[in-house]
This record gives structure tokens, sequence and C-alpha cells, in this order.
């Protein structure tokens, strides 16, 4: 498997556009769960890194809100300053942040480690959910 390198950018907080690259971080697995990365300077001028994660496939409609409702956010809690549940996403996806650092050896641990627990919790959301779906499917 090769790995995948991902440019990390800083965004503009008012206009939302990528300013300038900070780093380049080398990942082996799970990146495909990545949704988007960047940096945006908070109001007190610190870097926090906004990494969105998603599913590994896209999900059917009542796999939706039953992967949000049975999936823990408490487990990421030790890497993450806030972590949020965004809806406006095709599949459900989770916005992850915590402080920026200059490090890139630590920064690469780091996502890393965020990225093998995601990928466990939906192993083990997806299992959870399988026989779920007459619960959810508001067609039946």
């Amino acid at each position: 498997m090769e790995d995948t390198v991902i440019v990390i950018m800083e965004k503009d907080k008012n206009t939302g556009f990528l300013d300038k690259e900070l780093a380049s971080l080398t990942l082996s697995e799970n990146e495909n769960l990545i949704v988007n990365l960047f940096v945006i300077k908070d109001d007190k001028g610190e870097r926090k890194i906004h990494i969105k994660l998603s599913t590994d496939r896209d999900v059917d409609d009542w796999e939706y809100s039953a992967i949000f409702d049975y999936y823990d956010l408490d487990i990421l809690k030790e890497y993450a300053e806030n972590i949020i549940e965004e809806e406006d996403y095709y599949n459900p996806t989770w916005e992850i942040i915590f402080n920026y650092t200059d490090n890139i050896s630590e920064l690469e641990e780091i996502i890393t480690e965020i990225l093998k627990i995601h990928r466990k919790e939906l192993t083990e959301v997806y299992d959870i959910i399988k026989d779920k779906e007459s619960e959810y499917d508001e067609k039946k």
C-alpha cells in the first residue's frame, strides 16, 4: 500500500480562502476517511486543525441516522478540543478540532491515531446497526 501525502493549508477565517501551505503529512492508512483538513487561526491567534472525517462508503438513508446515534464521540476526546457532527454532507461526517503543531512527526502520529480510532468505531457501529434497518427505515 502506498503512502498518501496530504498538504495542510491555512484557511482565512474571514474569506474562506486557503492562504498558505503549512506542512505536508504522510499517512499510510485510513486516509480515505478524511473529507478535508485545514488550519484556521482562532480568535486568540492560535492555529487549530479542522479535520473532517466520514465513512468509508456511501451509506443508506436509514444508516445515516443510526451511525450518528451509535457513534461515541467521547472516544476522540483525548485528541480533540471540539467534535462536531456535520449533517450537511451526504454521509455522516465529524469535524475534529485540535491544536496545530509545527512538529510534523507529532502531527502525523496524532492524525494517524485519530484515523485508527475513527476506523475502529465505524467498524463497531456498522456491526451494531446491521440488524436495525426496520427501526430506522420509515418507509417500512
